[in-house]
Protein backbone atom coordinates (compact mmCIF):
# COMPACT_ATOMS: atom_id res chain seq x y z
CA UNK A 1 0.00 0.00 0.00
CA UNK A 2 1.67 3.30 -1.08
CA UNK A 3 3.18 5.29 2.16
CA UNK A 4 3.60 2.13 4.53
CA UNK A 5 6.32 0.81 4.87
CA UNK A 6 6.93 -2.51 6.48
CA UNK A 7 6.25 -2.72 9.78
CA UNK A 8 6.26 1.15 9.61
CA UNK A 9 2.76 1.39 11.58
CA UNK A 10 3.08 -0.05 14.44
CA UNK A 11 6.61 0.69 15.22
CA UNK A 12 5.65 4.26 15.17
CA UNK A 13 2.65 2.75 17.38
CA UNK A 14 5.01 1.15 19.77
CA UNK A 15 7.72 4.27 19.99
CA UNK A 16 4.77 6.53 20.42
CA UNK A 17 3.23 4.17 23.53
CA UNK A 18 6.75 4.17 25.02
CA UNK A 19 7.08 7.78 24.88
CA UNK A 20 3.85 8.41 26.25
CA UNK A 21 4.73 6.44 29.05
CA UNK A 22 7.62 7.70 29.83
CA UNK A 23 6.50 11.27 29.63
CA UNK A 24 3.42 10.18 32.42
CA UNK A 25 5.53 8.14 34.57
CA UNK A 26 7.08 11.21 36.49
CA UNK A 27 3.25 12.46 37.12
CA UNK A 28 2.59 9.15 38.71
CA UNK A 29 5.76 9.94 41.21
CA UNK A 30 4.25 13.07 42.56
CA UNK A 31 1.50 12.29 45.33
CA UNK A 32 -1.07 14.93 45.59
CA UNK A 33 0.03 17.27 48.64
CA UNK A 34 -0.44 16.51 51.54
CA UNK A 35 -2.31 18.29 54.75
CA UNK A 36 1.23 18.44 56.45
CA UNK A 37 2.66 19.68 53.28
CA UNK A 38 0.36 22.38 52.99
CA UNK A 39 1.08 23.19 56.60
CA UNK A 40 4.49 23.64 56.22
CA UNK A 41 4.18 25.79 53.76
CA UNK A 42 1.66 28.22 55.75
CA UNK A 43 4.39 28.10 58.34
CA UNK A 44 7.09 29.55 55.71
CA UNK A 45 4.21 31.74 54.38
CA UNK A 46 4.15 33.39 57.76
CA UNK A 47 7.44 34.09 58.33
CA UNK A 48 8.86 35.10 54.96
CA UNK A 49 5.78 36.34 53.62
CA UNK A 50 3.20 38.06 55.90
CA UNK A 51 5.88 38.72 58.10
CA UNK A 52 7.29 41.33 56.26
CA UNK A 53 4.42 42.88 55.02
CA UNK A 54 3.43 43.17 58.97
CA UNK A 55 6.54 44.56 59.88
CA UNK A 56 6.27 47.30 56.82
CA UNK A 57 3.20 47.86 58.76
CA UNK A 58 4.72 48.99 62.61
CA UNK A 59 3.63 45.51 63.98
CA UNK A 60 6.58 44.95 66.55
CA UNK A 61 7.94 40.99 66.48
CA UNK A 62 7.38 40.66 69.88
CA UNK A 63 3.42 40.84 68.96
CA UNK A 64 3.67 38.70 65.51
CA UNK A 65 5.64 35.88 67.23
CA UNK A 66 3.02 35.92 70.31
CA UNK A 67 -0.15 35.95 67.61
CA UNK A 68 1.08 32.81 65.65
CA UNK A 69 2.59 31.33 68.42
CA UNK A 70 0.65 27.55 68.15
CA UNK A 71 -1.42 28.79 65.36
CA UNK A 72 -2.10 25.89 62.80
CA UNK A 73 -5.06 25.97 59.76
CA UNK A 74 -8.26 25.46 60.56
CA UNK A 75 -9.26 22.82 58.11
CA UNK A 76 -13.24 23.28 58.73
CA UNK A 77 -13.49 26.32 57.29
CA UNK A 78 -16.07 26.97 54.31
CA UNK A 79 -14.41 27.87 51.11
CA UNK A 80 -11.00 26.70 51.46
CA UNK A 81 -8.71 26.34 48.35
CA UNK A 82 -5.49 24.42 49.73
CA UNK A 83 -2.12 24.97 47.45
CA UNK A 84 -2.50 21.34 45.29
CA UNK A 85 -5.76 20.40 45.74
CA UNK A 86 -8.24 20.68 43.46
CA UNK A 87 -10.19 23.63 43.31
CA UNK A 88 -13.43 24.03 44.78
CA UNK A 89 -16.09 23.38 43.05
CA UNK A 90 -18.28 26.48 41.35
CA UNK A 91 -21.77 26.57 43.20
CA UNK A 92 -24.13 27.34 41.05
CA UNK A 93 -26.40 29.75 42.59
CA UNK A 94 -28.58 30.23 39.98
CA UNK A 95 -30.08 27.26 40.18
CA UNK A 96 -31.55 27.64 43.69
CA UNK A 97 -35.02 28.74 44.94
CA UNK A 98 -34.66 32.00 46.60
CA UNK A 99 -36.49 31.66 49.62
CA UNK A 100 -40.15 33.10 51.15
CA UNK A 101 -38.98 36.14 53.78
CA UNK A 102 -41.37 34.49 55.95
CA UNK A 103 -39.36 32.13 57.50
CA UNK A 104 -36.81 34.76 58.48
CA UNK A 105 -39.04 36.28 60.92
CA UNK A 106 -39.44 33.46 63.32
CA UNK A 107 -41.75 34.55 65.52
CA UNK A 108 -40.96 32.52 68.55
CA UNK A 109 -37.53 33.81 68.09
CA UNK A 110 -38.25 37.40 68.27
CA UNK A 111 -41.10 37.10 71.19
CA UNK A 112 -37.24 35.90 73.12
CA UNK A 113 -35.34 37.94 71.89
CA UNK A 114 -37.46 40.82 72.68
CA UNK A 115 -38.10 39.81 75.88
CA UNK A 116 -34.69 39.74 77.12
CA UNK A 117 -33.97 42.55 75.35
CA UNK A 118 -36.69 44.60 77.60
CA UNK A 119 -34.53 43.03 80.36
CA UNK A 120 -31.40 44.58 79.23
CA UNK A 121 -33.03 47.51 78.31
CA UNK A 122 -33.33 48.06 82.03
CA UNK A 123 -30.32 46.81 83.81
CA UNK A 124 -28.23 48.70 81.29
CA UNK A 125 -30.81 51.94 81.30
CA UNK A 126 -28.26 54.43 82.47
CA UNK A 127 -25.62 53.17 79.63
CA UNK A 128 -27.81 53.17 77.07
CA UNK A 129 -29.11 57.08 77.84
CA UNK A 130 -25.39 58.22 77.75
CA UNK A 131 -25.15 56.16 74.23
CA UNK A 132 -28.56 57.92 72.85
CA UNK A 133 -27.50 61.31 74.17
CA UNK A 134 -23.53 60.69 72.51
CA UNK A 135 -24.45 59.30 69.21
CA UNK A 136 -28.54 59.99 69.25
CA UNK A 137 -29.22 56.24 68.04
CA UNK A 138 -32.20 54.97 70.29
CA UNK A 139 -31.12 52.27 72.51
CA UNK A 140 -33.79 49.99 71.30
CA UNK A 141 -31.76 49.98 68.01
CA UNK A 142 -28.62 49.09 69.43
CA UNK A 143 -30.27 46.22 71.64
CA UNK A 144 -31.68 44.84 68.21
CA UNK A 145 -28.44 44.66 66.57
CA UNK A 146 -26.28 43.17 69.99
CA UNK A 147 -29.26 40.48 70.11
CA UNK A 148 -29.54 39.53 66.81
CA UNK A 149 -25.70 39.12 65.99
CA UNK A 150 -24.75 37.36 69.34
CA UNK A 151 -27.92 36.81 71.60
CA UNK A 152 -26.86 39.66 73.32
CA UNK A 153 -23.25 37.83 73.70
CA UNK A 154 -24.51 34.75 75.00
CA UNK A 155 -23.58 33.24 71.47
CA UNK A 156 -20.28 31.23 72.07
CA UNK A 157 -17.30 32.77 70.12
CA UNK A 158 -15.27 29.71 70.42
CA UNK A 159 -12.59 30.42 67.28
CA UNK A 160 -9.03 32.05 67.46
CA UNK A 161 -9.63 35.38 65.24
CA UNK A 162 -6.10 34.89 64.04
CA UNK A 163 -6.21 31.25 62.72
CA UNK A 164 -9.54 31.92 61.46
CA UNK A 165 -8.19 35.28 59.61
CA UNK A 166 -4.83 33.47 58.86
CA UNK A 167 -6.04 30.31 57.56
CA UNK A 168 -8.77 32.42 55.15
CA UNK A 169 -5.53 34.22 53.86
CA UNK A 170 -3.35 31.58 52.79
CA UNK A 171 -6.07 29.41 51.12
CA UNK A 172 -9.79 30.97 50.82
CA UNK A 173 -10.91 31.69 47.94
CA UNK A 174 -11.02 35.77 49.08
CA UNK A 175 -7.57 35.33 49.69
CA UNK A 176 -6.52 39.57 49.06
CA UNK A 177 -9.96 40.25 51.21
CA UNK A 178 -8.90 38.60 54.35
CA UNK A 179 -5.03 39.11 54.12
CA UNK A 180 -6.36 42.84 54.96
CA UNK A 181 -8.44 41.90 57.52
CA UNK A 182 -5.28 39.90 58.76
CA UNK A 183 -3.34 43.00 59.04
CA UNK A 184 -5.90 44.58 60.45
CA UNK A 185 -6.15 42.39 63.38
CA UNK A 186 -2.43 42.32 64.31
CA UNK A 187 -2.81 46.12 64.32
CA UNK A 188 -5.24 45.34 67.17
CA UNK A 189 -2.72 43.17 68.93
CA UNK A 190 -0.35 45.44 68.75
CA UNK A 191 -2.83 48.41 70.31
CA UNK A 192 -2.79 45.87 73.49
CA UNK A 193 -6.76 46.03 73.77
CA UNK A 194 -7.22 42.28 73.64
CA UNK A 195 -4.35 39.57 74.19
CA UNK A 196 -4.05 36.90 71.42
CA UNK A 197 -5.48 34.16 73.61
CA UNK A 198 -9.43 36.47 74.58
CA UNK A 199 -8.78 37.68 70.88
CA UNK A 200 -12.01 35.60 69.79
CA UNK A 201 -14.16 35.57 66.26
CA UNK A 202 -16.42 33.67 64.21
CA UNK A 203 -15.50 31.61 61.24
CA UNK A 204 -16.06 34.13 59.16
CA UNK A 205 -13.16 35.81 61.25
CA UNK A 206 -15.94 38.90 62.83
CA UNK A 207 -15.03 39.89 66.15
CA UNK A 208 -16.68 40.03 69.98
CA UNK A 209 -19.83 40.65 70.24
CA UNK A 210 -20.78 42.99 67.61
CA UNK A 211 -19.30 40.83 65.30
CA UNK A 212 -16.85 43.86 63.80
CA UNK A 213 -14.28 42.57 61.17
CA UNK A 214 -11.15 44.00 62.30
CA UNK A 215 -10.81 46.77 60.02
CA UNK A 216 -14.43 48.13 61.10
CA UNK A 217 -13.12 47.32 65.04
CA UNK A 218 -10.14 50.33 63.90
CA UNK A 219 -12.54 52.49 62.57
CA UNK A 220 -15.92 52.39 65.25
CA UNK A 221 -14.89 50.24 68.28
CA UNK A 222 -14.91 53.06 71.26
CA UNK A 223 -14.18 52.44 75.18
CA UNK A 224 -17.25 53.62 76.45
CA UNK A 225 -16.20 52.15 80.15
CA UNK A 226 -13.32 54.68 80.45
CA UNK A 227 -11.32 51.56 80.96
CA UNK A 228 -8.48 52.43 78.38
CA UNK A 229 -9.21 49.17 76.05
CA UNK A 230 -12.16 49.09 73.52
CA UNK A 231 -13.20 45.32 74.64
CA UNK A 232 -16.00 44.39 72.86
CA UNK A 233 -15.77 40.87 73.79
CA UNK A 234 -16.54 41.38 77.52
CA UNK A 235 -17.27 44.91 78.28
CA UNK A 236 -21.03 45.25 77.62
CA UNK A 237 -20.70 49.47 77.62
CA UNK A 238 -17.97 49.28 75.02
CA UNK A 239 -20.13 46.65 72.77
CA UNK A 240 -23.24 49.07 73.13
CA UNK A 241 -21.60 52.13 71.63
CA UNK A 242 -19.12 50.88 69.45
CA UNK A 243 -22.41 49.54 67.16
CA UNK A 244 -24.18 53.08 68.05
CA UNK A 245 -20.99 54.82 66.82
CA UNK A 246 -21.10 52.40 63.46
CA UNK A 247 -24.29 53.52 62.95
CA UNK A 248 -23.21 57.35 63.02
CA UNK A 249 -19.83 56.84 61.40
CA UNK A 250 -22.29 55.34 58.37
CA UNK A 251 -24.71 58.15 58.46
CA UNK A 252 -27.24 57.84 61.36
CA UNK A 253 -30.05 60.94 61.28
CA UNK A 254 -30.61 61.85 64.39
CA UNK A 255 -34.22 61.82 66.11
CA UNK A 256 -35.65 59.90 63.24
CA UNK A 257 -37.48 56.41 63.36
CA UNK A 258 -36.37 53.39 61.31
CA UNK A 259 -39.20 53.38 59.40
CA UNK A 260 -43.50 52.01 59.34
CA UNK A 261 -45.56 49.75 58.51
CA UNK A 262 -48.46 51.12 55.91
CA UNK A 263 -51.30 50.14 54.22
CA UNK A 264 -50.56 51.43 49.93
CA UNK A 265 -53.63 51.89 48.21
CA UNK A 266 -54.72 50.08 45.45
CA UNK A 267 -54.19 52.76 43.21
CA UNK A 268 -51.06 53.44 44.41
CA UNK A 269 -48.00 51.71 42.08
CA UNK A 270 -45.94 49.94 44.42
CA UNK A 271 -42.92 50.60 41.72
CA UNK A 272 -42.23 53.92 43.23
CA UNK A 273 -39.93 51.75 46.15
CA UNK A 274 -35.94 52.61 46.53
CA UNK A 275 -33.76 54.72 48.01
CA UNK A 276 -33.06 57.21 44.64
CA UNK A 277 -37.27 57.76 44.91
CA UNK A 278 -37.54 59.62 48.39
CA UNK A 279 -40.13 61.76 49.31
CA UNK A 280 -41.39 63.92 52.06
CA UNK A 281 -43.79 61.60 54.10
CA UNK A 282 -46.04 64.12 53.25
CA UNK A 283 -46.12 63.42 50.08
CA UNK A 284 -46.55 59.73 50.53
CA UNK A 285 -49.65 60.88 53.38
CA UNK A 286 -51.28 62.60 50.70
CA UNK A 287 -51.51 59.44 48.32
CA UNK A 288 -53.62 58.08 50.98
CA UNK A 289 -50.81 55.74 52.07
CA UNK A 290 -51.42 55.05 56.32
CA UNK A 291 -50.21 53.43 59.07
CA UNK A 292 -51.57 50.10 59.65
CA UNK A 293 -51.32 50.76 63.28
CA UNK A 294 -54.18 53.29 62.93
CA UNK A 295 -51.32 55.97 64.17
CA UNK A 296 -50.66 59.30 61.97
CA UNK A 297 -47.40 59.72 61.04
CA UNK A 298 -45.32 61.50 63.53
CA UNK A 299 -44.99 65.36 62.81
CA UNK A 300 -41.37 65.61 62.73
CA UNK A 301 -41.32 63.43 60.59
CA UNK A 302 -43.64 64.74 57.79
CA UNK A 303 -41.38 67.41 55.83
CA UNK A 304 -38.33 64.51 56.10
CA UNK A 305 -37.86 62.28 53.50
CA UNK A 306 -39.01 59.03 53.48
CA UNK A 307 -39.03 55.94 50.71
CA UNK A 308 -41.51 53.28 49.81
CA UNK A 309 -40.48 49.49 50.71
CA UNK A 310 -42.24 46.26 49.45
CA UNK A 311 -39.52 43.46 49.71
CA UNK A 312 -42.32 40.83 48.62
CA UNK A 313 -44.34 43.25 46.22
CA UNK A 314 -47.83 43.52 46.96
CA UNK A 315 -47.78 40.21 48.71
CA UNK A 316 -46.38 41.15 51.58
CA UNK A 317 -46.18 43.66 54.57
CA UNK A 318 -45.69 47.62 53.34
CA UNK A 319 -43.37 50.26 54.33
CA UNK A 320 -42.36 53.99 54.32
CA UNK A 321 -38.71 53.70 55.81
CA UNK A 322 -36.38 56.42 56.96
CA UNK A 323 -32.59 56.62 55.59
CA UNK A 324 -32.12 55.36 58.83
CA UNK A 325 -33.13 52.02 57.44
CA UNK A 326 -30.30 52.37 54.98
CA UNK A 327 -27.85 52.55 58.13
CA UNK A 328 -29.16 49.30 59.62
CA UNK A 329 -28.38 47.94 56.06
CA UNK A 330 -24.67 48.80 56.42
CA UNK A 331 -24.59 46.34 58.96
CA UNK A 332 -25.53 43.77 56.92
CA UNK A 333 -26.67 44.15 53.20
CA UNK A 334 -30.19 42.97 53.20
CA UNK A 335 -33.71 44.37 53.33
CA UNK A 336 -34.72 41.28 55.29
CA UNK A 337 -32.20 42.15 58.18
CA UNK A 338 -32.84 45.83 58.80
CA UNK A 339 -36.59 44.91 59.01
CA UNK A 340 -35.45 42.25 61.53
CA UNK A 341 -33.98 44.80 63.29
CA UNK A 342 -36.20 47.71 63.19
CA UNK A 343 -39.11 45.11 64.01
CA UNK A 344 -37.27 43.78 67.36
CA UNK A 345 -36.27 47.23 68.30
CA UNK A 346 -40.27 48.43 68.34
CA UNK A 347 -41.19 45.53 70.38
CA UNK A 348 -38.13 46.01 72.81
CA UNK A 349 -39.13 49.95 72.96
CA UNK A 350 -43.06 49.56 72.69
CA UNK A 351 -43.60 45.94 73.50
CA UNK A 352 -44.84 45.97 69.81
CA UNK A 353 -45.60 42.73 68.13
CA UNK A 354 -45.37 41.32 64.37
CA UNK A 355 -45.72 42.97 61.41
CA UNK A 356 -49.37 43.03 60.16
CA UNK A 357 -49.45 42.48 56.84
CA UNK A 358 -48.92 38.39 56.00
CA UNK A 359 -45.92 37.22 53.92
CA UNK A 360 -47.62 35.81 51.07
CA UNK A 361 -46.49 32.39 48.80
CA UNK A 362 -43.77 33.40 47.55
CA UNK A 363 -39.96 32.92 47.28
CA UNK A 364 -40.43 29.75 45.09
CA UNK A 365 -38.64 30.23 41.92
CA UNK A 366 -35.58 29.47 40.42
CA UNK A 367 -32.74 31.97 40.97
CA UNK A 368 -32.08 31.16 37.07
CA UNK A 369 -35.91 31.99 36.02
CA UNK A 370 -35.53 35.16 38.10
CA UNK A 371 -32.46 35.96 36.19
CA UNK A 372 -33.46 35.31 32.87
CA UNK A 373 -36.42 37.90 33.30
CA UNK A 374 -33.63 40.30 34.86
CA UNK A 375 -31.50 40.11 31.73
CA UNK A 376 -35.13 40.28 29.46
CA UNK A 377 -36.00 43.45 31.56
CA UNK A 378 -32.76 44.75 31.11
CA UNK A 379 -32.42 44.30 27.04
CA UNK A 380 -35.91 46.07 27.26
CA UNK A 381 -34.10 49.23 29.14
CA UNK A 382 -35.23 48.42 32.71
CA UNK A 383 -32.21 49.10 35.47
CA UNK A 384 -32.78 46.19 37.71
CA UNK A 385 -29.57 46.23 39.15
CA UNK A 386 -28.00 43.27 37.45
CA UNK A 387 -29.51 39.87 36.96
CA UNK A 388 -28.37 37.84 40.00
CA UNK A 389 -31.29 36.08 40.32
CA UNK A 390 -32.48 37.83 43.80
CA UNK A 391 -34.79 40.44 43.57
CA UNK A 392 -33.77 43.33 44.94
CA UNK A 393 -35.66 46.95 44.66
CA UNK A 394 -34.54 48.14 40.81
CA UNK A 395 -35.66 44.80 40.00
CA UNK A 396 -39.00 44.89 42.17
CA UNK A 397 -40.09 48.43 41.09
CA UNK A 398 -39.06 47.30 37.02
CA UNK A 399 -41.61 44.50 36.91
CA UNK A 400 -43.78 46.87 38.40
CA UNK A 401 -43.25 48.96 35.99
CA UNK A 402 -43.14 46.65 33.07
CA UNK A 403 -46.52 44.80 34.29
CA UNK A 404 -48.46 48.29 34.00
CA UNK A 405 -47.14 48.98 30.76
CA UNK A 406 -48.54 45.57 30.00
CA UNK A 407 -51.71 46.18 31.08
CA UNK A 408 -51.45 44.23 33.96
CA UNK A 409 -52.07 44.60 37.72
CA UNK A 410 -48.60 45.31 38.97
CA UNK A 411 -47.39 43.58 41.51
CA UNK A 412 -43.88 44.22 41.84
CA UNK A 413 -42.65 40.65 42.20
CA UNK A 414 -41.41 37.95 40.08
CA UNK A 415 -43.89 35.85 39.49
CA UNK A 416 -44.54 32.15 37.52
CA UNK A 417 -46.98 33.34 34.61
CA UNK A 418 -44.55 36.07 33.90
CA UNK A 419 -41.80 33.29 32.38
CA UNK A 420 -43.98 32.87 29.03
CA UNK A 421 -44.64 36.91 28.66
CA UNK A 422 -41.27 38.63 29.92
CA UNK A 423 -38.80 37.02 26.71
Amino acid sequence: MPGRAEGGVPRRLRIFALALAAALLPLSCYAAPSKADVEAQFEKWVQSDLWPEAKANGISEKVFQAAFSGITLNWNLPDLAPPGFPPPKEQKQTQAEFSSPAPYFNEDQLKKLAATGRGFAAQYGSTLKRIEKTYGVPGSIVLAIWGRETGFGAAKIPNSAIEVLATKAFMSTRKEMFRTELVAALHILDGGDVTPANFKGSWAGALGQPQFMPTSYLKYAVDFDGDGHRNIWTSVPDTLASIANYLVKKGWQRNRDWGFEVSIPEAVSCAQEGPDLAKPLSHWASLGIDRISGKGFPSGEMKAEGMMLVPAGRDGPEFIVTPNFYIIKEYNNSDLYALYIGNLADRIAYNGGAFQGRWGDVGKMLRSDVAAMQKALERQGYDVGGSDGLPGYKTRRSIGQWQAKNGMKPTCFPEATMKGKLK
